[in-house]
């Protein structure tokens, strides 16, 4: 059995045939997802996505990448959400330093505003860091206590280690899967196994069997399946431990 610990199904993607492509997921044995949210616009659609499964789970955050749609109310306004809600974590948040319209401090003061807010009501934190590994590490240095996943790791060996010092996984999706992600699959070789998390980020970043088409939480097993194929074990010891990875970060049943 899987858990896909990054999930974005209640993308407009999935509007269509959601139930149709839940039910493929099951199929295959991805048991649970995880569905971080992206804006304080986009929080009552996850919830009631969310609400139709006892099996998918509610993040709520604000990303570094739809800046220019998040208003310093917003924190405020995630405080009372969260209280409300009991998800089972704070996110999708971060950094981004790879899109250079991003203003950097506006992402540093949305991402420590819910870092504080994940520490406040005792709850994991779901990472965006592209271009900004060491600078996410600073800020989980400056709020002690902290932890969580960093999705969709590809920073370097330095960095991964850092991270899992400070208190986070890692989340490995679909980018493990292509042949030219050579660091990367070096890394996944070998990281403690209790850092690993799987994911899909579905819609977006299929595994190179699914380039150009939309990605969904079926693809799961694919992605474990190269994992444990370059760790040399086998794909059962790596779903049930990453599954219980997933089940003690976000403290799922």
């Amino acid at each position: 059995m899987f858990i896909d610990t990054h999930s974005h199904f209640d993308d407009a993607a999935f509007d269509a045939d959601r139930a149709a492509c839940w039910a493929r997921a099951r199929a295959v044995g991805v048991e649970a997802q995880v569905l971080p949210a992206v804006s304080r616009a986009s929080w009552p659609k996850l919830k009631a996505v969310a609400a139709g499964d006892a099996r998918l789970y509610p993040a709520y955050g604000l990303h570094p990448m739809l800046l220019s749609e998040h208003a310093p109310a917003d924190l405020e306004a995630l405080e009372h959400w969260i209280e409300r809600e009991q998800p089972v974590a704070v996110g999708e948040c971060g950094l981004d330093y790879f899109v250079a319209e991003l203003d950097p401090d506006a992402q540093w003061r949305f991402f420590t505003g819910q870092l504080a807010l994940a520490r406040q009501f005792n709850l994991p934190v779901i990472i965006h860091a592209r271009r900004a590994v060491d600078q996410v590490a600073k800020a989980l240095r400056q709020c002690p206590g902290s932890r969580g996943v960093v999705h969709s790791f590809s920073g370097s060996e330095q960095q991964a280690r850092t991270l899992i010092d400070l208190g986070c996984l890692l989340g490995i999706g679909g980018p493990v899967t292509y042949p030219r992600a050579q660091r990367l699959r070096r890394l996944v070789a070998t990281l403690p196994l209790e850092a690993i998390l799987l994911e899909t980020d579905a819609p977006d970043q299929p595994a190179i069997h699914h380039r150009g088409e939309r990605n969904e939480p079926a693809f799961l097993p694919e992605i474990a399946a190269e994992i444990a194929r370059l760790r040399d074990m086998e794909v059962e010891e790596l779903a049930a431990a990453t599954t219980r990875n997933a089940r003690r970060l976000f403290n799922l049943p």
